[in-house]
This record gives structure tokens, sequence and C-alpha cells, in this order.
């Protein structure tokens, strides 16, 4: 990358530097840094190294009289010295242990995503990719009143789908229990595409039909599953971390507590989180988007620490998102772990 071959005293005061501001969340000056970098260098020394930074974009300084903080490009050669110098992903027994004990995909990526938010201290997120396999678990059929059914659809990875059908017969609550272990009977397990072209093959053997209460429940069934599609799922948790991120900072109060609306409304409307993700995410392995680096402003103040796991036949999504003054090492070292820890647990079932 470009400035890669910073001079080696550059390289080691630029990473101390931003190393404490990650944990002090103040601006860095040369006097502290002349006493802590181990280098040897005078004060005078390292004010000229951290101009010579400043002039190449790595660093600003807030106040005339103040140290200096990183900018989205120091940050980001930071993070690649990191990713250079990163190690095999650490093992987690435990959590991958508790992840195979989960009862479903959604169970284990909701557990996923607790670990990566609780051990970051960030927003964790973890996304599961439709897939063309989800299967038909089991419908329920509800009646309303005299004309109108509500049809529930519930689908393997936790997927749940409500409809209300207009019917043009009525409907008793033991009919509907009739109706609905009939089509659980013949068609659970099946793909949603499986089951719908499987009704429409019964509703078509005009033998079945002289059965009223087989029909029926065809009709519904067929309603029901017209325009259900396999979702992506994502589950987040600790949006709490973000807020007290955000509203700790004082400095320029009202445009924080703006971006902070801005990303809850983003996390509520998951489409967009996931819209987020699927941008972002073109290979297997790390990816880490910082500040300005995204393509929407709304983000420029986060930073995005994701990888990819596998079930075997698919790929997912799992990462977390906090602010530029993240702890890059703790959350690349937490989104590798979980990462493997999931691939392992989820592989083959």
């Amino acid at each position: 990358m470009a400035n890669a071959g910073l001079a080696g005293r550059q390289r080691r005061i630029l990473a101390r530097l931003i190393a404490e501001y990650i944990e002090q969340g103040e601006p860095v000056s040369s006097a502290w840094l002349a006493e802590h970098s181990d280098l040897g260098l005078s004060s005078a020394t390292v004010r000229s190294i951290l101009s010579s930074l400043e002039e190449q974009g790595f660093l600003r300084q807030p106040h005339t009289s103040a140290g200096r903080v990183p900018t989205d490009s120091g940050y980001r050669l930071y993070v690649d010295w990191l990713l250079g110098s990163r190690k095999r992903p650490r093992a987690l027994p435990t959590l991958e242990a508790r992840l195979r004990r989960a009862g479903t995909v959604h169970d284990a990526l909701e557990n996923a995503s607790h670990e990566l938010s609780r051990a970051s201290h960030h927003v964790g997120f973890a996304l599961a990719p439709a897939s063309p396999s989800v299967r038909l678990r089991h419908v329920d059929f509800v009646s309303l009143d005299d004309r109108r059914v509500l049809v529930i659809l519930v689908a393997t990875g936790g997927q749940i789908t409500h409809k209300i059908i207009d019917t043009q017969e009525p409907y008793d609550g033991p009919m509907l229990a009739e109706s609905a272990r009939y089509i659980n009977a013949e068609f659970a397990g099946l793909t949603l595409h499986e089951a719908r072209e499987a009704v429409v093959g019964r509703m078509q053997q005009e033998r079945m039909l002289y059965d009223a209460l087989m029909a029926r429940a065809l009709r519904l069934a067929r309603a029901g599953l017209d325009d259900v599609t396999p979702e992506e799922t994502i589950h987040v948790q600790g949006a709490s971390y973000l807020v007290d991120e955000l509203l700790g900072d004082t400095s320029d109060r009202e445009n924080r507590i703006e971006t902070l609306r801005a990303l809850l409304r983003m996390i509520e409307e998951k489409h967009r989180l996931v819209e987020l993700m699927t941008r972002y995410i073109e290979a297997n392995g790390l990816t880490i988007v910082i500040g300005s680096e995204h393509f929407s402003p709304t983000l420029h103040p986060f930073s995005l620490v994701a990888s990819t796991f596998s079930d075997g036949q698919r790929t997912g999504t799992i990462g977390v998102l906090g602010p530029t003054r993240m702890h890059y090492q703790r959350a690349i070292s937490v989104v590798d772990s979980v990462s493997q820890a999931l691939t392992n647990a989820l592989d083959g079932q």
C-alpha cells in the first residue's frame, strides 16, 4: 500500500500514538511519546516526526496546543500493520461447544452475535444468507373471523412468515387444525419451492379434490406459500455500547447524537444493515472498513471488522461495528476466533 515504507522510527511512533489514543481517547503529545516510545528520542525529535506524519495525512492536531490524533489514513496504516503480523485465530473450544449445543442455526448465530458484542464492547452481528434449501418445518392456520385465516409458515433457520388470507368459505377451528395436520404430514421437510410446487401439483390431481377438507387445506397452503422466499437473517447485539461510546464523548455532542440516531435506525431497519454487509463482503476472510472508507457518510464515524464463516454449504458474515477509535487488535482477534468457532460448529450440521 501507499506509504507502507515509512521509516522505522516514524512507524513505531505512529503505532505507539495510535495505541495510546485508542486506550485513552485523548490527543497524544510529543512529550509523552518521547518518554514512552522506548526509542530514546528527544521531545523535539518526536515533534519533528509527528509533523512529518501530519503532513503525510496520518495524524491531525485538534487544537494548536494539544497533542495529535490519528486520521482514517493513519488508522488504515496501523490496521494493515496489524494484519501483516496477524497470527492464526485462537481456538475458542468453550464457545464452539456452546454453538454446537444450540438447537438451531438461528440460535447459534444469536449466540455468536452476543459473544462478539461482549468480547469487543461494540455492536456484534451475524448474518446468515438466504438459501434456496430453506425447508418448511410446519404450517399453522388460525381463524381471524368467518372469512379470514392467518397462515403461519415456519421454516428452518428460524424464518417465520405470517400471511392473512381472505377466503370464499368459512373455516372453523377444528377444520383448520385438521387442515394443518394434513399439510404438515404431506409437505413438511420440503424446500419452500418444492412445497409450493407439490401443493400445486396435488391440487391438479382432480381425484384428490373430491375430499373437501384436503381441497381446502391445499388452497390455504398454496395461498400461504405464494411469494414466500428465503430471507437473509441478521442477529444484532450490543447497541447500548454505541450509546455509551458516542454520548461519552463531549466533543460536537449534537452531531454525535444525530449520528447515533441514524445508526440505531439502521440497526432497527435490519435490511439496511444486511445491505451494508453484503456490499462489503466480496470474498472469504477478513474485511475491515474504516471511517471515511464507508460509502455512506452516516457511517464515517465508525469502523467495521467482519469475517466470513461457512456451514459447509453456504457462507455467512459475522463482525463488529464500532467507532473509528476501536481497539482494532482485539476486534480482529475476536472476529477471527468467533468465525472459526462458528464454522467448526456449523460445518456438516
